[in-house]
């Protein structure tokens, strides 16, 4: 069992369409070497059954019983080549076409873990997701198609060899007329390159619109925004039909010049191959090679056309993958190498100082403030300024800034798979109370769990997500609204618990739930302006800061 892609060997090759291609050829030479060489002997078994034909015809109207034997001998033998190197190269050609479809895919998928949240930013999920599906094949196929192509161009070669052995003008026909229909056929190639483009772009806005719908299905059926949504779904929708179609025309007057040229080429070489055994300048036998050859070749013609549209498709689908290589992450690895070490944090922009082994709540007037903060503590935002220890964090080594600061908002994705890989062992479902959500499930913590977590409720993912981040238990833990989607009930165990499973690390909330603020050790007040206001208790900041309590309490007494 061959285990595909292998790995790579070299880094891919991001500056253009065409040189991703090749670097996915170099990285699988062996396979397309061999797919090529079975297919050249594929086409050239079945390109020299004519001659074989051809001479068996000629030894029966001689009466030449040992040159029939030998003809015949000869077809046999030919025929068992082309089945035999025919599997081998369909064996090959598949190995091609998964090994550079899988190859994309894994090359995406890292880019996209190395991007981590810039990728949101900087590309619609519908890019990825096509390059998952749609990309795949595509590209899959420009490199499946090299061992037919290969053997198609050979056959020809050898076709046009063997007629000019035989008959000067009409091998002269071959030797005029492939190129001549080859550039007649990829005139077409250039229009449908750029409707194809045009169309795999908005195919993608497509998909991207469709994922952000099924998101966001319940909140849209909340706002009454439904039936918009779906209104400007199918005016997208119609828009890639439309493309579509004018693709379908041009690949439609693709595949009937495919036919009608070849056709009138046969028709040609047949008549001119029939003048000549009239005139005595061929034989029979050699006529009835001719007319095998002029069939023969509507094949390999058609396979050089075939491979010119595959090619097609794989420069337009390689130049996707190539615009998501191409960028760059916010943060590099290599930006700093300064140790991580433990203390205090703060954030200049906002003022706020989150004192280490302390549980830190920010509540703020406006909710985009708290996670503006959080983003820049955790260093997800770029622009962050915030320090620990007095160190900046982008001057620190990512990875161990990573490995120390725990971002966990509602955004987060709970995976598809078995819950025990989400959560551990269960010890922090307790601290989140979600253990009533294990005990429900038919296999506990072995259960498997739906892709987003779609089995189970708002309130119940946010709670998984808690035992999650609990569960890593880093140095730093920021959370974002930890509380927002569960009962009073349960955000009273929460708050409770909180304090108790991060004692003796350092934990932000950024809530503005009085339960979790009143178990705070130091609460940040951030105003409208983005800064920290007043910071204290929460029972002090009532009493004392007017915005506060109306920013926790809503206006209730």
């Amino acid at each position: 069992m061959r285990r595909l892609p292998r790995a790579e060997t070299s880094e891919p090759d991001s500056r253009s369409a065409g040189r991703y291609l090749l670097w996915v050829a170099r990285e699988q030479l062996g396979l397309i070497v061999g797919g090529m060489c079975f297919g050249i002997l594929w086409m050239v078994s079945q390109a020299l059954v004519p001659a074989a034909i051809g001479a068996g015809v000629d030894a029966l109207a001689r009466h030449d019983r040992g040159g029939l034997l030998w003809a015949g001998a000869a077809v046999l033998g030919l025929g068992a080549s082309t089945a035999v190197t025919g599997i081998m190269r369909h064996r090959f050609a598949v190995s091609n076409f998964l090994s550079a479809g899988f190859r994309t895919v894994q090359v995406t998928a890292r880019q996209a873990t190395r991007l981590g949240a810039a990728l949101q930013k900087r590309v619609a999920t519908g890019e990825v997701v096509s390059i998952g599906t749609t990309d795949f094949d595509h590209i899959g196929y420009s490199i499946d198609v090299t061992a037919r192509g290969s053997g198609a161009v050979v056959a020809i070669v050898v076709v046009a060899v063997l007629l000019l052995r035989v008959s000067v003008p009409l091998g002269l026909v071959v030797v005029v007329g492939v190129p001549v229909l080859v550039l007649t056929v990829g005139l077409l190639l250039r229009p449908l390159h750029q409707r194809r483009r045009h169309q795999r772009q908005l195919s993608g806005e497509l998909t991207g619109r469709a994922g952000d719908i099924v998101a966001g299905l319940r909140v849209l059926r909340g706002v009454g925004g439904e039936s918009e949504f779906s209104r400007r779904y199918k005016v997208e929708s119609q828009r890639v039909r439309f493309a579509g179609v004018r693709v379908a025309k041009v690949e439609a007057t693709l595949e009937g010049a495919q036919i009608l040229l070849p056709g009138v080429f046969v028709a040609l070489v047949t008549w001119l191959g029939a003048r000549f055994a009239v005139s005595g300048r061929i034989s029979p036998g050699e006529l009835v090679a001719f007319y095998a050859y002029a069939a023969f070749l509507i094949g390999p013609l058609r396979t050089i056309t075939e491979f010119a549209q595959k090619l097609t498709r794989g420069l337009v689908a390689a130049g996707r993958v190539v615009a998501v290589l191409r960028i760059e992450p916010d943060f590099h690895k290599d930006a700093a190498s300064v140790p991580a070490v433990d203390g205090d944090l703060d954030d200049p922009d906002s003022g706020l100082m989150v004192v280490r082994h302390r549980l830190t709540a920010v509540a703020a007037v406006r909710p985009e403030d708290a996670v503006a903060i959080a983003e820049r503590i955790a260093l997800v935002d770029p622009a962050s300024k915030a320090r620990l220890d007095g160190v900046q964090l982008r001057d620190l080594d990512l990875e161990e800034v990573r490995r120390r600061i725990l971002l966990s908002d509602n955004e987060a994705t709970l995976f598809r798979g078995v819950l025990r890989e989400e959560v551990g062992d269960g010890r922090t479902l307790g601290d989140a109370a979600a253990t009533d959500i294990v005990e429900a499930l038919p296999g506990g913590l072995d259960a498997e769990i739906a892709e987003r977590g779609r089995d189970f409720s708002g309130g119940q993912q946010q709670r998984l997500r808690l035992a999650r981040a609990l569960a890593v238990d880093p140095p730093v833990l920021v959370l974002v609204e930890p509380t927002s989607a569960v009962d009073a009930h349960t955000e009273a165990l929460i708050a409770e618990r909180l304090p108790e499973a991060r004692a003796g690390r350092t934990t932000v909330v950024c809530t503005t739930s009085p339960l979790l603020l009143d178990r705070a050790d130091i609460v940040a007040f951030v105003d409208a302006g983005g800064r920290v206001a007043a910071t204290g208790r929460h029972r002090e900041l009532l009493d004392t800061c007017p915005a506060y309590a109306a920013t926790v309490t809503r206006g209730e007494d």
